[in-house]
């Protein structure tokens, strides 16, 4: 709130700055019009003018109270100086009707702008404003003027003062909107957050868990005890690590480390994964260059889509052996995995399976990637994996 009113507060300042400085060109102009006022008057009142000009425009940087005050008195002092310069009984001129008008109306009314903001400067705002009103009907009456000078100062007080309440009061609701928008931002931004975790928990326990209980509800065919043995501790690590709140970095098991990537190249983790399906009875032809270097979150998305891969190949294309191809070039690294499988229709999937749409299409988009399967009974599965440098 404090932001708030300072902003305010600064733009009413503004404002009356601006506003303030333009009646005062325009009074000045009206002063220096030859015939239009005495000399005296037009002395007084040059002298005056620059004087309250000055105030405005230091109203303008401080707000402080004196400068309106003085800002007030300098126009009071050019309405004096122009209507006792007359002879009493003889009218106005047009140019005297106007140049009083105009001090009222302009450059002495703009300090109303800054005056609605508390009840004590409420308090010298009427003050100001009844002063303003009692001289010029007194210059007025004096010089037998038309009701011209009067409405306009009296247009001109009214007119500032409801722009000056407008601002002080839109000024607040509007920063009040906004801090709602962000507000309702930041919730929708936690909102995402939560759901992209526990997307991120679904994939973790999809790879890792439920592979290894998959394994165990078909009592292990295929692959070693050692294996299995080495794959459900690793497994029991992750799980105890994630009920003590620990975050795995990268949070992988298996396939996966618990300990940090800091610096690796991707042909010493992709032997990692060849090393892991090779114990668990599964043949992996590698090609291609595996020396590329990449960011450590791109290299957990690219090794766990790719190991999700080689273990749909070992768990349902009723092959033992597949084929990688990794490629890269200047922006993008691809693997492709190809295996002579019975391969399956890809519009037959069940949307609920969360191997292929999560594990390997939302983790690889997730860092910009990209993942494109081909398949069709008894002719094999090819699946290719690309992701960013």
């Amino acid at each position: 709130m404090q932001r708030i009113l300072k902003e305010r507060d600064r733009l009413l300042r503004r404002s009356a700055q601006a506003y303030g400085l333009a009646g005062s060109v325009a009074v000045f102009l009206c002063l220096i019009v030859p015939g239009g006022v005495g000399s005296i008057a037009r002395q007084g009142g040059l002298a005056l003018v620059c004087l309250m000009a000055g105030s405005q425009y230091l109203l303008g940087r401080t707000g402080a109270i004196r400068w309106a005050i003085l800002t007030v008195l300098c126009g009071l002092g050019i309405i004096f100086f122009v209507g006792f310069d007359s002879l009493p009984g003889i009218p106005f001129t047009l140019v005297e009707e106007a140049t009083v008008g105009l001090v009222a109306a302009v450059p002495m009314s703009c300090v109303a702008i800054v005056l609605v903001v508390s009840g004590k400067r409420l308090v010298l705002l009427v003050a100001a404003f009844v002063a303003t009103l009692g001289s010029v009907a007194l210059v007025s009456s004096m010089g037998t003027a038309t009701p011209l000078p009067l409405a306009l100062a009296l247009c001109g007080w009214l007119s500032c003062i409801m722009a000056g309440w407008w601002i002080a009061q839109s000024i607040p609701r509007v920063m009040n909107r906004i801090a709602a928008i962000g507000r309702a931002h930041r919730a929708e931004r936690h909102a995402s957050e939560l759901e992209a975790q526990r997307r991120t928990d679904a994939r973790l326990l999809h790879d890792t868990v439920l592979a290894t209980l998959t394994l165990l509800a078909h009592s292990g065919v295929g692959v070693s005890p050692v294996a299995l043995r080495q794959q459900s501790g690793d497994d029991a690590r992750l799980l105890r690590q994630l009920r003590l709140g620990g975050l795995p970095s990268p949070r992988r098991s298996g396939v996966y480390t618990l300990e940090p990537v800091r610096d690796s190249t991707l042909g010493t983790t992709l032997e990692s994964v060849r090393q892991r399906f090779g114990r668990m009875g599964l043949e992996v032809e590698w090609h291609g260059s595996g020396q590329v270097r990449l960011p450590t979150d791109v290299l957990d998305s690219f090794l766990l889509a790719l190991g999700e891969c080689l273990e749909n190949v070992r768990r349902h294309s009723g092959v033992l052996h597949a084929d990688v191809t990794i490629t890269d070039d200047a922006a993008t690294v691809r693997a492709m995995v190809t295996d002579a499988g019975v391969g399956f229709d890809l519009s037959a999937v069940d949307a609920g399976r969360l191997g292929v749409a999560e594990s390997v299409i939302a983790r690889l988009r997730a860092v910009g990637g990209n993942a494109r399967l081909f398949s069709s009974p008894g002719a094999g599965t090819t699946v290719v994996l690309e992701v960013p440098k």
